[in-house]
């Protein structure tokens, strides 16, 4: 992901923030919150690679954490919620420029 991508990405999120009064800590969303990566991917239509593409991470990443090898940390986990809340409005975050 490049830098302005993810400088749009995050003044999205923090826009977001203020708009619906959320002051959950990332650290308490990344300690409840279990991705589904495989029900994330499908509930939104994309194939594997699609996906892969559109969080930012390698196609077997992918594979790996929907067949149970691994496991979404850290920044992966909020982006996955993020998606799994409203991917629309992360597509056209990160893609706006580029449709």
């Amino acid at each position: 992901m490049k830098n302005r991508h993810f400088n749009e990405l995050t003044a999205n999120i923090h826009e977001s923030i203020n708009i619906t009064g959320i002051a959950t800590k990332a650290s308490q969303l990344n300690q409840c919150f279990e991705p589904d990566v495989k029900a994330i991917r499908e509930n939104i239509g994309f194939s594997q690679s699609k996906f892969a593409d559109l969080i930012g991470v390698n196609l077997r990443t992918i594979q790996n954490w929907e067949q149970g090898h691994r496991s979404p940390t850290g920044p992966a986990k909020v982006l996955l919620r993020l998606v799994q809340v409203d991917h629309k409005l992360i597509v056209n975050s990160l893609y706006a420029n580029h449709v």
